[in-house]
């Protein structure tokens, strides 16, 4: 589903709906009898009478999506109808497709990168590379697959300076670069993780204090942590720091970390210099005779090595 396919910017919403329907094969009755649920679908009843080519691209796909959604296909093709939209219409636009393809019995495509939302939705996948197909098979083999992919290239150096910033940070110092101290992005699950961080000061801070999230190869936050505040820069210093995680049990699997630097923290108020959201990415291989760990590591399980269990028992009172 092409944003905006079949759309004329001179028409309005409400016009649109009606020939955006037909251009898919609706009768002018079936659009009738489905309006009211495709334009509550949409959230943009206010704009309903508003021309399209006023329309932000959000809007543009909601539509665009409530009309296909009703159109009560046997095969619903979807093409990253996802990357436009809130948390809360992403939501939405999931549970539409669930109810299609598992309530009505139709068949829906799915094509995204959110890995999350293909594992929700879908039974089989396709991990396609330059058009030929790589795997087909169980969703999360798939996944496995295509993760793998991304993180072959065993990179231990990321420089991270001319990176955008999407969101937070003054860049009062900001982060030059990230690497691993080892020949290969590979952790144990009984090792530490530890990284080095190259930073300079934009202007003179008066402390550090780092923070940093893991994120499994899906995108889904594991935890965060923070460090205790460091002795800041002056004004155009570079210092190296080594970060590390103590003990952090991670599960076998693929991940990448957020990192930040500011100063402050939540009962004084947190301050964010510079915040790197997709970075350090990295594997973690399960060892023999680590405790709590084994050889074959489903990702059902968690992405996180919990110790072994303590069992205790107690006798009851009437036993002798």
């Amino acid at each position: 589903m092409e944003v905006g396919t079949g759309f004329h910017a001179e028409l309005t919403g409400r016009e649109n709906i009606f020939l955006n329907g037909a251009i898919l094969g609706m009768s002018k009755a079936e659009i009738k009898r489905k309006f009211d649920e495709i334009v509550a679908f949409s959230e943009i009843e206010k704009f309903l009478d508003t021309p399209v080519k006023r329309y932000s691209s959000g809007m543009y796909v909601r539509l665009a999506f409530a009309v296909a959604a009703h159109l009560e296909p046997e095969i619903l093709i979807v093409d990253e109808v996802l990357a436009v939209g809130d948390a809360a219409f992403q939501k939405k636009c999931l549970g539409k497709m669930q109810e299609v393809a598992r309530s009505e019995g139709r068949t829906v495509i799915f094509v995204s990168h959110n890995i999350a939302a293909v594992l929700q939705l879908t039974s089989r996948a396709v991990v396609l590379d330059k058009g030929h197909v790589r795997f087909y098979g169980p969703t999360e083999e798939a996944v496995e697959q295509y993760t793998k992919a991304i993180d072959s290239d065993s990179t231990v150096f990321f420089p991270v300076d001319k990176l955008p910033r999407k969101n937070g940070g003054n860049q009062a110092a900001r982060f030059l670069s990230f690497r691993f101290d080892r020949p290969a992005p590979i952790f144990s699950a009984a090792e530490n993780f530890r990284f080095l961080a190259k930073i300079r000061a934009e202007e003179d801070v008066p402390q550090l204090r780092f923070n940093v999230t893991i994120f499994t190869a899906e995108g889904i936050p594991i935890g965060s942590c923070s460090g205790a505040a460091r002795p800041g820069l002056a004004r155009g210093k570079e210092i190296d720091v080594e970060i590390s995680i103590p003990n952090a049990r991670l599960a076998p699997g693929h991940y990448h970390c957020g990192v930040s630097v500011g100063k402050g923290d939540h009962r004084t108020g947190q301050v964010d210099f510079d915040v790197i959201i997709d970075t350090l990415a990295f594997e973690v291989r399960a060892e023999e005779g680590v405790d709590g760990t084994v050889f074959t590591w489903h990702r059902n399980l968690g992405s996180i090595v919990f110790p072994n269990l303590i069992q205790n028992s107690h006798k009851n009172g009437n036993d002798n």
